[in-house]
């Protein structure tokens, strides 16, 4: 048995981990790194990035069948599947060299391609080496949490970690789970020709403002998505290419493909956490605000940490762990400024409170402002009208801001911005956007919190006219 003695050991190489690894190698630390699986996590090889490059190729697929609303003739716009799954791969290849053991080495870590489990509350042992460290951070992140449905172990069935790799267009797509997976993959899939319908046990997006979350709801069924709401799956039958899904209300629901959609689970039971003296939390490892275990020396970041599970968010957390770790200064981890997105068309993104939530925290000291995209002259020139903004505001801030709409995902940005720094409205108002751009709707949206005080208000226009009389 080899041993090792180390500052820092981070346990898992995806997006939180090799942040930390990174930052902490670069500036200084002695860093050894754990990796069983594949280096970039489930982000690059089974999550984001795969997922959004097929549904770029989905979108490229539907522009070419919706093209004549832009004097060009609609096209078949048929999808070679298999093709499709290249381009995913493809995408993945020329991503995967950041998050590579060479790169990462090249920083001064040290790489080992080994799973970790705790044999004390100061050591880890990876295949046939032991590593005593300082510090440890676990960022092992989540995998697919597949509940227990009776016959569910009978059929094939797909999750994200193996939904790439399938190179045969399903005929007919099942997918239990209407959160954000499930609705950007069921619209990637009926854009890519296959038939789909999902089925979600209460209402699809329901994490999300009703509101808004009905705009995209209403375009996934138009485009032919049947979204089962209300239907717990009681029972799965059948076998490849027949697979039948029942409900606990009576429902029956077929198809030739089925996909798990339902949520994640904290990847946490290879680790031997109670040998370390590290508690467990509802769906990860319980944390303080400085995201410090029930180990002292054990920080948790990222999906394993039970929180918010985005990959933005490991990120997030790899910063505020290395200000404690490498500099000694006290340092904690907020969500109130933590935006996230969902990559259907049109995209549905939101930072902060929601307008029930700020209505909730706030009574009627809110202010509710909202902007539309059919007033954006951008969006009428490239016929993405469908859609708005909403921003609650308290005493001038932006508490939350939710919008859904063309390139909802990128707006989302600035408003990340101003609840991260608590800019006032004001301030935004300020920012000159170019025209046309999308990006007007943010600043418009500011300006309609201005709208009432300026151009509705008695005594501005009192001021005004007097004004105009008595300045030659």
């Amino acid at each position: 048995m080899k041993t090792l003695k180390t500052d820092i050991l981070v346990i898992g190489a995806g997006s939180g981990g090799l942040s930390v690894a990174a930052g902490a190698s670069q500036m200084g630390a002695d860093v050894v790194l754990l990796e069983g699986h594949k280096m970039g996590g489930d982000c690059l090889n089974f999550g984001c990035i795969p997922s959004k490059a097929l549904i770029a190729s989905a979108k490229a697929a539907y522009a070419q069948q919706h093209s004549a609303q832009y004097g060009v003739a609609d096209a078949s716009g048929a999808a070679d599947y298999a093709a499709a799954k290249d381009h995913v791969h493809d995408v993945i290849a020329q991503i995967a060299p950041v998050d590579s053991q060479e790169r990462f080495e090249g920083f001064g870590v040290n790489v080992i391609r080994e799973f970790g489990r705790f044999i004390s509350p100061t050591e880890v042992q990876a295949g046939d080496t032991v590593i005593t460290a300082r510090r440890i951070v676990i960022a092992t992140g989540s995998s697919p949490f597949v509940p227990p449905i009776p016959g569910l172990d009978s059929v094939p069935y797909e999750t994200n970690e193996t939904l790439f790799d399938l190179r045969e267009k399903p005929a007919h797509l099942l997918i239990i789970g209407g959160g954000p997976i499930g609705m950007e993959m069921a619209q990637a899939h009926i854009r890519l020709g296959s038939k789909v319908t999902v089925i979600e046990g209460d209402k699809a997006l329901g994490k999300d403002d009703p509101e808004l979350a009905t705009v995209v709801l209403d375009t996934l069924r138009e485009e032919g998505v049947v979204i089962e709401e209300n239907a717990k799956a009681s029972e799965i039958k059948g076998s490849a290419d027949a697979i039948e899904v029942l409900t606990e209300d009576g429902r029956s629901i077929t198809g030739t493909h089925l996909l798990m959609a339902v949520g994640r689970k904290a990847n946490v039971n290879t680790l031997d956490l109670e040998t370390a003296g590290i508690r467990i939390k509802g769906n990860g490892i319980e944390v303080d605000a400085g995201l410090r275990t029930s180990n002292r020396r054990v920080y948790a970041i990222g999906d394993v940490a039970g929180g918010l599970q985005f990959t933005h968010v490991a990120g997030y957390h790899a910063g505020v762990i290395i200000r404690s770790m490498l500099f000694g200064l006290p340092s904690k981890a907020k969500t109130d400024h933590i935006p996230w997105a969902t990559y259907t068309d049109p995209e549905l993104a939101q930072v902060g409170l929601t307008e029930a939530q700020a209505r909730k925290k706030h009574g009627t000291g809110l202010e509710v402002v909202r902007f539309d995209y059919s007033h954006n002259d951008r969006a009428i020139a490239e016929r993405k009208t469908k859609g708005f903004i909403k921003v609650m505001v308290h005493k001038g801030r932006p508490v939350g801001v939710s919008i859904v709409g063309h390139q909802a995902g990128e707006l989302i940005n600035l408003w990340a911005l101003a609840l991260a720094n608590r800019l006032k409205m004001s301030q935004v108002a300020a920012m000159v956007a170019p025209y046309p751009t999308i990006g007007e709707v943010n600043k418009r949206a500011a300006g309609a919190y201005f709208t009432p005080r300026l151009f509705e208000n008695p005594t501005v226009k009192k001021i005004v006219g007097l004004v105009q009389r008595i300045i030659p």
